[in-house]
């Protein structure tokens, strides 16, 4: 008899844990801003600059960590690198337009090259001149193996080492 109970009772606790399990779980609610007037981590940034105008004397970077050229952007410390390959029939055209963070200003004054490793795993060294009519640093990567090339920038700015990795297919 006592097992039984024991049965009657295990299987009751098994559907309401089953109904339980079944049931939809109620929507989350967000916390109300203690602060209306400021924005909120969980805003979306382009109202708050919407709401509050710059000083004459800030300026507002909107450019930041977005390509200019269309290409793959990395922000190193005070420096924007956005690699562009263009696909040629004789290989890969890389443009490096190395800027400014702050402004996107280029900087012409660098040394930079590039380490490519091809798809089958060979490596190749670039040296990448500046280019002062497209404001950009360049070079002709002379393969045409399908696949994964990846692509360390070597810069130097005035002492200062910059490095970029990127990677593009073929």
């Amino acid at each position: 008899m006592q097992s039984l109970k024991s049965l009657a009772i295990s299987s009751g606790l098994i559907g309401i844990i089953a109904i339980a399990a079944c049931a939809s779980p109620a929507p989350e609610s967000k916390p109300a801003n203690p602060f209306p007037n400021s924005p909120s981590s969980s805003e979306p940034k382009a109202n708050a600059s919407a709401t509050a105008s710059p000083k004459a004397s800030e300026k507002v970077n909107e450019k930041a960590g977005k390509p200019n050229q269309g290409g793959q952007v990395v922000e190193s410390g005070a420096y924007h690198l956005e690699l562009v390959t263009i696909n040629e029939e004789g290989g890969v055209h890389i443009d490096l337009f190395l800027q400014n963070g702050s402004d996107h200003s280029p900087i012409p004054d660098a040394k930079v090259s590039a380490q490519v490793q091809l798809p089958n795993g060979t490596k190749k060294a670039l040296e990448m001149p500046y280019k002062e009519d497209g404001k950009h640093y360049g070079a002709l990567l002379s393969e045409t193996i399908a696949g994964e090339y990846k692509v360390v920038i070597l810069s130097e700015i005035k002492g200062e080492k910059i490095n970029g990795r990127f990677s593009f297919k073929r």
